[in-house]
């Protein structure tokens, strides 16, 4: 993905001299240290100065430094997120069929442009608390190159990028089978699951064989 360019001049196309500004408020620092006090046209200076730092000078990413971005998204009460990476699409739960004999975390199959999808409810799944369905569901169609599927989330609410560094561990209450599908949390507390261990476990796998045409269009 390719970075943003920051034009570094300023206005009249002149460049903004860095190594001044920071000489100025070095020097005023040094001032404020001995006890003196800058006159008020330094101090408007200063303050300029300081402002065009802030808001100019653009922060450098280490060039080594391994991006995270991620769909986030509520179950239950609780926000989550997978790698973007693993995300087809975001599509409305809609004309939505049950199956018979399957898991009851298996809510059942959908029909997205003619290719017909299980629908898997994570809330029950990992054991949390069930809101039930609503009209602001969305389904997040995962995928790799051997699997496909649909996950439930109550409200979908945004994408999001953070430095792979900065995942902690899971909390001590994030106990039980959710355990084994975290990546780790956000410095926000929201839960990154594993969508490539998701994706290639068996127990996703939905074996019962339905017809195309028992689902309304």
């Amino acid at each position: 993905m390719s970075k943003p360019s920051h034009a570094a001049g300023g206005s009249g196309g002149k460049g903004i001299d860095w190594p001044e500004i920071r000489r100025r408020l070095d020097a005023t620092h040094e001032t404020l240290a001995s006890g003196g006090t800058p006159g008020s046209e330094e101090t408007k200076e200063i303050l300029r100065a300081r402002a065009r730092v802030l808001a100019q000078e653009p922060a450098q990413a280490r060039p080594d430094e391994e991006l995270l971005e991620f769909v986030q998204f509520m179950l239950a009460y609780e926000r989550y997120g997978v790698e973007t990476s693993f995300v087809r699409e975001v599509y409305p739960l809609k004309e939505l069929t049950p199956l018979p004999g399957v898991p009851p975390f298996v809510l059942g199959i959908i029909n997205v442009r003619g290719k017909i999808l299980s629908v898997l409810d994570l809330k029950k799944f990992f054991d949390l608390p069930d809101k039930g369905l609503t009209d602001l569901n969305k389904v997040i169609v995962l995928h790799t190159d051997n699997m496909e599927f649909g996950v439930l989330a109550d409200v979908i609410l945004g994408v999001k990028t953070i430095s792979a560094n900065a995942l902690q561990p899971a909390l001590p209450t994030h106990t039980g089978i959710r355990e084994e599908y975290l990546r780790g949390l956000t410095p926000d507390r929201a839960v990154i699951l594993d969508a490539q261990k998701l994706l290639t476990d068996d127990r996703m796998v939905v074996r019962e064989e339905v017809e195309a045409s028992s689902i309304e269009k």
